[in-house]
């Protein structure tokens, strides 16, 4: 008896003990694209190593869902530019979602998030998918509870943030500070953006310039021509999106209000959040109900499947014909400068992957 009582006292010690940590943060040092603007940060998460560090683990960790089994990168897939390649993602008790997984691309110059834009931080966004009962179905009580049990993460949240224990607030701030670093700024569109503005080349950037070719440069030109593709009223600039919410024609009634739930404003039916391209080529489907499963299903679409209705986008000039009307050669134009805005460096950054 007093053996089990011995062994007993020895296992709630060694489980509740913290090894030795302490609290001395690092500052975080972002490197920011020259030819991106400021990021900014918010005042009460700023950034520092460990943080980054934590929010990285946490990132791929499994014991934020119910049971174990799914974890944020299992919607947002580091090859598929962290987006999902399926229609709908499908959450721990087998239910699908009803929109397509957005890819988490340069979210740190973003200001609202999903695609009807209901959350207007970061950290706020990350708290929704672990208690979503058609995502990870679990409740952050139950989430604190795994991971306090587990020493290794106590002592990474105090040295994040110099406080005893686990909550999702921290967990949060540590996963948007990882999310923060996941810049997208290596493609040959970069390329491509700093020389038609005059901007200082690297040697390596120099290097990809030679190897544009012809063709690739003409479908930039369609691409911001308000006579061809006219893609650039919510398509430019480095960060290749502009800040809105779009009804881009997809129907003439809606199944799904999109923005126009959440504000409750018939302005806003029908209206979703814009995109960023890049990396377009790596999170098909499109759409944010991925109805589209080819980028050449994207550029038909706007091309002349324009579906009109009272709150279609202006800016879709040609909306009453259709669209655009490409020919078939500036629909293979447009592609072939599409497919400059992948950067594969940013799908094999080894600072994205599974720290595990």
């Amino acid at each position: 008896m007093k053996f089990i009582l011995i062994l007993s006292f020895l296992f709630i010690f060694v489980s509740c003990r913290k090894d030795k940590a302490d609290y001395n943060p690092t500052p975080y040092q972002l490197e920011i694209p020259s030819h991106f603007p400021d990021m900014i940060i918010p005042s009460d998460n700023p950034m520092t190593k460990e943080g980054v560090e934590l929010g990285r683990y946490l990132f791929y960790e499994k014991q934020l869902s119910g049971d174990n089994s799914m974890n944020c990168a299992t919607c947002h897939m580091p090859e598929h530019a962290f987006s999902d390649p399926n229609k709908y993602s499908v959450g721990i008790d087998g239910i699908s979602g009803n929109r397509q997984s957005m890819a988490l691309i340069n979210l740190g110059w973003e200001s609202f998030f999903f695609w009807d834009g209901r959350k207007t931080t970061l950290e706020n966004q990350i708290l929704e998918p672990v208690e979503n009962p058609i995502e990870m179905h679990q409740s952050w009580k139950n989430t604190v509870k795994k991971l306090n049990a587990d020493v290794t993460y106590r002592n990474r949240f105090f040295k994040a943030f110099g406080e005893e224990g686990v909550d999702s607030i921290k967990a949060t701030k540590a996963i948007a500070q990882f999310i923060r670093t996941m810049i997208s700024s290596e493609s040959k569109y970069d390329v491509m953006y700093k020389f038609e503005n005059n901007l200082s080349l690297t040697a390596s950037e120099q290097a990809v310039l030679a190897t544009i070719d012809l063709e690739e440069w003409a479908g930039y030109d369609l691409f911001k021509s308000l006579n061809g593709a006219d893609c650039f009223h919510c398509h430019n600039g480095p960060l290749m999106r502009v800040k809105k919410f779009s009804n881009n024609g997809l129907d003439a009634t809606f199944s799904d209000l999109g923005r126009g739930a959440v504000t409750q404003n018939p302005e806003d039916y029908g209206k979703f959040k814009v995109t960023s391209l890049r990396n377009i080529a790596l999170t098909a489907p499109y759409m944010h109900d991925g109805r589209f499963a080819t980028l050449d299903e994207v550029i038909e679409h706007y091309s002349s499947g324009i579906h009109t209705s009272p709150t279609i986008d202006p800016l879709i000039e040609f909306a009453n014909q259709g669209g655009v009307q490409l020919d078939a050669q500036e629909k293979y134009l447009l592609k072939k400068f599409l497919l400059t805005l992948s950067d594969y460096h940013f799908i094999t950054n080894p600072k994205f992957k599974d720290p595990n």
